[in-house]
């Protein structure tokens, strides 16, 4: 499974949203100035690259994800885990924490959904 660029993965969250759609309905979807050929490029580049299938209706066609969200999740939140925190939830974690990115509030209720699948 290949890495997305940002906006290829930006038109993979549409898809996913969406489940299937024309380019026409990805582009308002989309944050800031999109073209609508720069968008079905894209779309076409995550056909090549396999994540994306499509349904011809004469000359337009409706796209649908092939690769689902958390497939594409689990693979690159394991190859960030494993670059850039050392195989360590502990190490992703206390990043998070230094940068203020997590509360101390959402820290205990982690805790507690750990302990609670403990039990």
């Amino acid at each position: 499974m290949e890495k997305l660029t940002q906006k290829e993965e930006e038109v993979m969250q549409v898809l996913w949203d969406l489940e299937k759609a024309f380019v026409k309905e990805i582009v308002p979807q989309l944050e800031g100035s999109n073209h609508y050929n720069t968008i079905s490029t894209v779309v076409r580049k995550l056909e090549e690259k396999g994540y994306v299938g499509y349904e011809a209706y004469g000359k337009t066609h409706q796209y649908h994800p092939i690769i689902d969200k958390s497939s594409y999740r689990n693979k690159f939140v394991n190859n960030a885990m494993t670059s850039y925190f050392n195989d360590s939830y502990k190490n992703m974690v206390s990043f998070f924490a230094k940068e203020e990115k997590i509360s101390a509030d959402e820290l205990r209720e982690i805790l507690e959904m750990i302990e609670s699948k403990e039990d």
